[in-house]
């Protein structure tokens, strides 16, 4: 499958209408992954000069080290280099912290986003139990 910055870019009547900070913010969750992307938010583009926001000193000095892996990766996702030095700013509001997820939730239907299929499966569950 191919990735969705690539079709932006190849689809110039798209692109046309977006900026190229817009295409970085947009690629940046794809380039970095989950993990990163929690603790970071690209803040703007100068030129070719990226600025991101870390959550802390750690990061930052952990994100300084992968400078060049990254630049890679968001053009590897975008499909072409926008960005050709990248700085890590620290965030002067720090996320609160993350709580750990249960192995098992009191009911496993609270998962299920959708009322109605939520519904549908406790019903179906007391028609087995039954």
């Amino acid at each position: 499958m191919e990735r969705a910055g690539r079709l932006l870019t190849k689809l110039k009547f798209q692109v046309e209408g977006l900026t190229a900070e817009q295409l970085v913010r947009a690629g940046w969750r794809a380039a970095v992954g989950k993990v990163i992307a929690a603790h970071t938010e690209p803040l703007n583009l100068n030129g070719r000069h990226l600025v991101v926001a870390v959550e802390d000193a750690i990061w930052r000095s952990q994100l300084m080290s992968l400078r060049g892996q990254i630049l890679d990766q968001l053009e590897k996702v975008l499909g072409a280099r926008l960005a050709e030095t990248i700085e890590f700013r620290l965030a002067l509001t720090r996320k609160p912290p993350q709580r750990a997820v249960e192995a098992r939730s009191a009911d496993e239907c609270d998962g299920i986003r959708d009322d109605l299929f939520r519904h549908v499966y406790r019903a179906q569950r007391r028609r087995q139990g039954a």
